[in-house]
């Protein structure tokens, strides 16, 4: 079974209350294994451009099959590879901390992005919306 709309929900509640405990803003996509958007917000005071990254970050983790730290190191290793694959894709590709899988029973089933903080905090709140999903 794939990722429900009221796991995604749950997924970013989570992660927004992790934020607000850091004292960032951020925005938070969940996106199912092909990178179609489940779920997205935007806390008030987010960057502008930050829903778009966070959705971008989880659609590449999501149709690459690697979470966001792999992706950016495949990046830096093959930038040619990766150009081509995000011309493939749906919407552009971002590497980086801040994405994670969605992974059960061994079976990708979406993916969590997050964009607004340091790449740290954007990787620990993506973290915490993870969590929310994995407890359920």
């Amino acid at each position: 079974m794939g990722v429900t709309q009221d796991e995604a929900r749950g997924s970013v509640v989570a992660a927004i209350k992790q934020a607000s405990a850091l004292g960032i803003r951020v925005s938070v996509a969940v996106v199912d294994e092909g990178g179609y958007l489940i779920e997205l917000s935007r806390m008030d005071g987010a960057p502008a451009l930050s829903p778009q990254i966070a959705e971008a970050k989880a659609a590449g983790a999501a149709v690459m099959g690697r979470p966001g730290d792999v992706l950016a190191d495949n990046y830096e290793k093959r930038p040619g590879f990766f150009a081509a694959a995000s011309s493939l894709a749906r919407r552009p590709l971002v590497p980086g901390l801040g994405s994670v899988l969605i992974v059960r029973d061994g079976r990708l089933v979406g993916a969590i992005g997050v964009s607004g903080g340091r790449p740290e905090q954007d990787l620990d709140i993506a973290n915490a919306g993870l969590a929310a999903i994995s407890s359920r």
